[in-house]
């Protein structure tokens, strides 16, 4: 319990480093020429990699056995909403001045924009019902069911970089590589447990008694 209390407060006080920067930065007039773009890319690229980080706790937690970590993965999850309003209140006060018809217009002619903002929409009621009452209220297999949008937030999020860079596509390729890997994982297992209830009721009578 001391452990994960512990390990709690180090992942608040990590989580809030990019935005101390980035507050330190803007202080001391350290970013840059363009600003706005600036805190956009950071807010952006903490976003993912905190959905990423959510994503990757339950395949960590399986392969070390450390059962524990499921303890952290709803503060994270939280930081990355946290980030990902940061990220859409940049866009619609520092770079739009909530010049509302211009961003309508925006999501027509820029269909990244349009991906980003669904991707971000989806975050919204994971966060609200990230709280144990919610999960009581929904019931343990909805509150799952509803939680895995998760994944469609990530490769949204994965695609709203890709097409926003455009050019240099390295690093948003690199969230992309990671999010395989992670979503590979979750279907490697759900086709071994399926393998393995199908095994077990394919054995005869005779082979249940032998077990």
């Amino acid at each position: 319990m001391n452990r994960l209390r512990i390990t709690k407060t180090l992942i608040f006080l990590a989580a809030l480093v990019p935005l101390e920067r980035l507050a330190w930065k803007a202080w001391h007039g350290l970013l840059g020429a363009n600003p706005v773009e600036v805190i956009t890319h950071s807010t952006g690229d903490w976003t993912l990699t905190l959905v990423l980080t959510t994503l990757a706790i339950t395949p960590l937690r399986q392969i070390t056995r450390q059962y524990w970590l499921i303890g952290v993965r709803r503060m994270i999850g939280l930081f990355a909403f946290f980030y990902g309003v940061l990220h859409f209140t940049t866009y619609i006060w520092l770079d739009k001045f909530f010049d509302w018809h211009e961003m309508v217009k925006d999501v027509g002619k820029r269909p990244f924009i349009t991906v980003g903002f669904t991707a971000f929409v989806l975050l919204i009621p994971l966060a609200v019902t990230s709280t144990a009452g919610w999960i009581r209220r929904l019931g343990g297999k909805n509150w799952q069911r509803l939680h895995r949008l998760i994944y469609a937030t990530a490769i949204g999020g994965v695609v709203h970089y890709i097409w926003l860079v455009k050019a240099d596509v390295r690093k948003p390729l690199e969230y992309g590589f990671v999010l395989s890997i992670l979503l590979l994982y979750r279907v490697w297992v759900r086709v071994a447990e399926t393998r393995k209830r199908w095994l077990a009721r394919a054995r005869t009578p005779a082979e249940v008694a032998e077990a």
